[in-house]
């Protein structure tokens, strides 16, 4: 076993030992030795079967908690990481990770283990939709919600909603990338030498079929198959982007927006949920933060403003209005408008490169050197009792907007402001960033207390939202 392997069962046993401290009532556990019956003409568990059984622990976890039957609305894209053999053992654990109004969101967790050599393995991880089915009186159930106690259920419960929101638009994606000519291109592309859809079709006499197909209709199954492999792809290449890879910044196209969008705000949320930030300084009530993970420095910036917190939001939300209160934005205009959630933003920055004692190098000063970045704005209001407003922040590369002579090409990986409504009706306003080196000058000397600029920014930002309350 590989020592990533290794360091990936070691979190997940943690994770393990911490949940079962907090008892989740929705928590369903399934084990299952694979026999013979189960698998394939290999000795290799039918992934029919599997997915049999995760459905079954799933549905389970969903009416544990809606206490009402549930049938399953859909189920996520699932990767397979490894194969089962017969012998072996499948672990499944299920959980509600978040109720909306009649429907819920199940995470599944499937896990292999062998009994003779004492080995453990993840083999896949899926989330599964359930909807509660109307009482005999014809109502509908209403779904309590879930609170989550964990750190990891905190950062389930919080991305859920944004996965939700990935599915409702997952038809419209497919509907337009068949509209489009970029498919039907791909269609005229296919060689002499290819195999027709139609041949590899199969059919059972145990199941009643449809008609055959005829020209048209295989034609248009595989321009859906086209549609659905380019999603995928995109999706993989978004969302497997990591800090350590070069460039940051991801190709934003039309097809890819609702998996950038996705992986924009869900990556705000999951930094927002860590749980080992630490205080580095204090200033009126204005507290930056930092958080140390392996060569990547997050930092918080955090403070509460008398304003309410959707008057916040959407002050806060119009990005080309923070060259007004932020001296670091020395220009910010709207390159398109993609949806009325999601913007992309070209931004200018003063370029600050450091010295040996973190300070402005002299010949950039006198070249009076700028940066800009290419971000992608992805507003959203909360989803539910005891959500964040969020305004996420991520570098993405137009091909109409490339680097220009004069100007560094700054990246942001994720950045942001997470806005909560608090007594009184106040706001708790936390902006974060993970410091590229573009980002990490501009706050170092915070962070090693020599300056208090994080200060006053706030300050200026506070006045701004003040100023314009009403």
């Amino acid at each position: 076993m590989s020592s990533r392997t290794s360091d990936c069962l070691e979190e997940e046993d943690g994770e393990e030992e911490e949940e079962e401290e907090n008892y989740n009532p929705t928590e369903v556990k399934m084990s299952q030795i694979v026999m013979p019956c189960h698998s394939n003409h290999r000795q290799e568990l039918s992934v029919g079967q599997l997915l049999k059984w995760m459905d079954s622990a799933a549905c389970l976890s969903a009416e544990r908690h809606a206490g009402s039957p549930c049938v399953t609305a859909s189920m996520d894209d699932i990767h397979f990481e490894h194969t089962i053999s017969v012998g072996q053992v499948v672990n499944i654990r299920a959980k509600v990770n978040r109720a909306f109004n009649t429907s819920m969101e199940v995470g599944i967790q499937v896990n292999c283990e062998d009994l003779f050599s004492d080995r453990h393995w993840r083999v896949c991880h899926a989330y599964a939709t359930f909807v509660t089915q109307r009482t005999s009186t014809g109502q509908k159930v209403t779904l309590k919600p879930i609170v989550p106690v964990t750190q990891k259920e905190q950062v389930e419960y919080s991305v859920a909603a944004e996965r939700r929101r990935v599915r409702m638009v997952h038809d419209d994606i497919i509907k337009d990338l068949l509209s489009n000519e970029w498919v039907q291109q791909v269609d005229s592309s296919v060689g002499p030498s290819a195999v027709a859809a139609e041949r590899t079709r199969v059919e059972s006499v145990e199941l009643v079929l449809p008609p055959h197909a005829n020209h048209q209709e295989g034609q248009r199954r595989f321009q859906e198959a086209t549609a659905r492999k380019k999603i995928r792809l995109d999706r993989k290449y978004i969302i497997s982007r990591t800090q350590g890879e070069v460039p940051l910044s991801v190709p934003w196209d039309p097809t890819n927006q609702v998996y950038l969008s996705f992986n924009n705000v869900s990556a705000l949320k999951m930094l927002a949920a860590r749980s080992s930030w630490r205080l580095s300084c204090e200033k009126d009530q204005v507290q930056l933060y930092t958080l140390e993970q392996k060569s990547m420095l997050s930092f918080k910036i955090e403070c509460e403003v008398d304003v309410p917190a959707h008057r916040a939001f959407d002050l806060l939300a119009e990005l080309s209005n923070r060259p007004s209160w932020d001296s670091h934005y020395k220009k910010c205009e709207l390159i398109q408008l993609v949806d009325n959630d999601d913007f992309i933003y070209r931004v200018v920055t003063p370029s600050v490169r450091h010295g040996a004692m973190g300070s402005p190098t002299a010949a950039n000063q006198a070249k009076g050197i700028l940066q800009d970045f290419i971000l992608l704005a992805s507003k959203r209001k909360p989803c539910g009792s005891g959500d964040p407003y969020v305004i996420a922040l991520r570098s993405v590369s137009l091909p109409t907007h490339p680097p220009t002579e004069g100007y560094n090409r700054g990246e942001v990986l994720c950045a942001g402001f997470t806005i909560l409504e608090t007594k009184d009706n106040k706001s708790l306003i936390s902006y974060f960033n993970q410091a590229s080196p573009e980002v990490l000058p501009y706050i170092s000397t915070d962070i090693a207390g020599l300056s208090s600029s994080f200060y006053h920014t706030f300050c200026s930002c506070s006045q701004y939202l003040t100023r314009n309350r009403l």
